[in-house]
């Protein structure tokens, strides 16, 4: 079951079997799944993706995106790429999400058309790469005539609430011929004005918090990332907080 909330439709975005579970008790109608969130987030493996199917019913989108960094792509990325969609489809998810840009910071049409193409019967949602185009405008042109579904965006600023009177603009712009999804920076307490001041159907959100990790023993003189410190905790989606978001949102106008 989805829960609409007058019309706003809220997708988390989970790296973790515990935190797709989290997003549909706490009330979110779809879920964004990736992994390395630190990273902006990459293509989750066939296991997670596999579990988290298995673990909830809402519909699972899965990001696209073979490693961190830019959105320009080697001709051997975007074969990982295509075949990362295939076995996306297999898990049975509901949607892929993907980003792809040329050098100029142009939405690379042809390629983007492709994968579009080849997720059919998926949702297609093309991700925050578009925040990172040289013309916004054109860009968003330039995903419709990719025939993608959805685009998600701060509107070009570090948060959404930042961006938010560039996203009404996309959303008017954008005609109804594509959904203009807004995300980074949606907590409970912005939401509700942040829907009202840009017209979006559906918002984006992280909402995570950070979990201490259970490790007893720890040597705090080796660290496996490039980020030192991160090896003893973890970030997670609780209920709860979910649960404020979309409660927020349901007293929206």
């Amino acid at each position: 079951m989805t829960h609409n909330h007058q019309g706003i439709l809220v997708e988390v975005c989970v790296d973790s079997v515990a935190s797709a579970i989290a997003a549909g008790r706490g009330g979110a109608a779809r879920v964004e799944l990736c992994s390395s969130l630190i990273e902006g987030g990459v293509t989750p493996s066939a296991g997670l993706i596999e579990m988290a199917r298995t673990a909830v019913s809402m519909p699972l989108h899965v990001m696209i995106r073979p490693r961190g960094g830019d959105f320009c792509y080697e001709p051997e990325e975007f074969e990982i790429m295509k075949r990362d969609i295939a076995v996306a489809q297999r898990m049975g998810a509901n949607g892929v999400v993907f980003g792809i840009l040329d050098a100029n910071g142009n939405v690379d049409v042809a390629r983007t058309r492709q994968l579009a193409d080849l997720a059919r019967p998926l949702t297609v949602t093309f991700h925050r790469a578009f925040d990172m185009t040289a013309d916004l405008f054109r860009a968003l042109e330039d995903v419709c005539t990719a025939g993608i579904d959805r685009v998600l965006t701060s509107g070009g600023a570090p948060t959404s609430l930042l961006g938010q009177d560039t996203i009404a603009q996309l959303v008017r712009k954008a005609e109804h011929r594509i959904v203009v999804m807004p995300g980074s920076g949606i907590r409970p307490e912005n939401a509700r004005s942040l829907v009202e001041r840009t017209g979006v159907k559906e918002v984006h959100v992280g909402l995570r918090s950070v979990l201490p990790s259970p490790m007893l023993h720890r040597n705090p003189r080796v660290s496996m990332g490039a980020v030192e410190g991160r090896e003893y905790q973890r970030y997670v989606v609780l209920e709860e907080q979910v649960r404020k978001l979309c409660s927020a949102l349901a007293s929206a106008s």
